[in-house]
């Protein structure tokens, strides 16, 4: 039956598990869906920032300030580097324009989010009959030639591609003369854009599929945490019941046994025809009706929950009455190898208590220190007033308790066992019952216990409660 529960416990887990990653695997792509989605509708948006009259004007100077650079190159006026370094701060300086112009072209849109935007020049290269000369190249590194707001790599979204050609006309001066030249150049251009808190958009968009999935998983993982739960309590129920239906046999075995061999001792002729194996024969009848009585009882009434007992309460002095319980638990234990050591409270206390139900709970206790006791069984009996409540410590030099069944004792029908064996007789109802009768004097009942050092019980009641 364990086996079966840890299986099905297991099964459930990983079933949990692949729920959660089917559905952490179906908001990943709902995420990249939006994503998608929404970055080509801002593409859509401003797709035609560049074809206007005013950005035909700004490339058409950086175009000139290119030439004349690339000009002077070909004309082997200078050398490639100081080409490109002459045309870097004609470009820098066009920028304060491009960014005004992209501003204002953005904001026209009235979009509900801000955009930076910015064009990159990835290459320029020179055709010359067949041959090609490529003046820059930013593939292998940053790019430094840029027009618009900068924005890290990370963030950068490509917008568009370009690449056009055009023809630079130059002279070149041969033999004291100048020849006409014509070339053909490459530009290519990227442009990217940067949606300022994109992910904060995109998820205030999946706000309410984030909500229904998490209540979901919460409904999902609290339904298996019930259900297992339950199916755990259940389990432990079941071997209660099969435990308590194992002792309480057990318990009834011996009286029935004796009911019945006294009932046929009582057809014997040598039985009727003498007085007194007649009288002893009745005698044993009563007690075992006697003793089967009080173990129904037992299950009967150690049984109800504080809630469903019902106090009679009256006002004793704690003095005689604590000294009347510990007399009459001697008395029950004098043939065994008992003693007791009392300190009752110095000053008077008068406790409201039902005098019946605590006592049944004091000698629960009494009688676990014996069932449970070594040898000698030493028990030490105190009591304390401490400000408006009343203090008894019952401490015994028995077996101890160890931690783990110490956070069970209490509970209904159980039993503490030195492995899978019940050494003590008992329906496992005793210690239950003391502590419902304790909680309806609206007290509180604790122990403190180690293996082979014995157990102290503390009952803390309200004074004239």
């Amino acid at each position: 039956m364990k086996q079966k529960v840890n299986t099905l416990i297991i099964t459930s887990i990983i079933a949990l598990l692949a729920l959660c990653g089917i559905q952490a695997y179906l908001i990943h792509n709902t995420y990249q869906l939006k994503k998608d989605v929404f970055i080509r509708e801002t593409k859509r948006a401003i797709n035609n920032i560049d074809n206007t009259k005013e950005m035909d004007s700004l490339a058409e100077l950086w175009y000139t300030y290119l030439s004349k650079s690339l000009a002077e190159y070909k004309q082997n006026n200078i050398q490639k580097k100081e080409a490109l370094n002459r045309f870097k701060p004609k470009a820098d300086s066009l920028n304060d324009l491009f960014i005004q112009y992209y501003k204002k072209e953005i904001a026209s849109r009235n979009l509900e989010y801000d955009i930076q935007y910015k064009k990159d020049i990835k290459s320029i290269v020179i055709f010359e009959d067949e041959k090609m000369d490529t003046i820059f190249s930013a593939s292998n590194g940053e790019n430094i030639y840029a027009f618009g707001e900068k924005f890290p790599k990370k963030d950068e979204v490509v917008m568009s591609k370009a690449r056009w050609f055009t023809d630079l006309d130059y002279e070149n001066e041969i033999n004291e003369g100048s020849i006409k030249m014509s070339l053909d150049i490459e530009v290519r251009t990227v442009d990217y854009i940067n949606i300022i808190g994109w992910k904060r958009i995109v998820f205030k968009q999946m706000a309410t599929l984030f909500v229904f999935s998490v209540l979901l998983l919460l409904f999902v993982v609290s339904l298996m945490f019930y259900s297992i739960r339950n199916l755990i309590r259940q389990k432990k129920l079941a071997d209660i019941k099969t435990d308590f239906i194992n002792n309480i046999t057990h318990e009834l075995k011996t009286p029935m046994a004796t009911l019945g061999i006294a009932s046929k001792s009582l057809r014997k002729p040598e039985i009727q025809n003498s007085p007194d194996a007649f009288s002893n024969t009745l005698d044993i009848l009563d007690r075992q009706n006697s003793r089967l009585q009080k173990l129904v009882d037992q299950v009967v009434t150690n049984s109800l929950g504080s809630e469903e007992i019902v106090l009679k309460k009256e006002e004793i002095l704690d003095d005689t009455y604590f000294q009347n319980v510990l007399k009459d638990f001697e008395l029950s234990v004098q043939n065994k190898n008992v003693s007791i050591t009392s300190k009752i409270e110095f000053r008077e206390v008068h406790l409201s208590i039902d005098k019946f139900m605590f006592t049944t709970a004091l000698l629960n206790v009494l009688d676990n220190a014996v069932k449970y006791g070594k040898e000698k069984v030493e028990i030490v009996f105190r009591t304390y007033l401490r400000d408006d409540h009343y203090e008894i410590s019952i401490h015994d030099n028995g077996i101890g308790i160890s931690e783990k069944e110490q956070r069970k004792i209490f509970e209904k029908f159980y039993r503490v066992s030195k492995g899978d064996i019940h050494d003590v007789k008992g329906l496992g109802l005793g210690l239950f019952y003391t502590s419902q009768i304790v909680k309806a004097h609206q007290g509180t009942i604790s122990l403190e216990s180690k293996p082979d050092l014995g157990t102290t019980f503390t009952i803390i009641v309200p004074v004239n409660a």
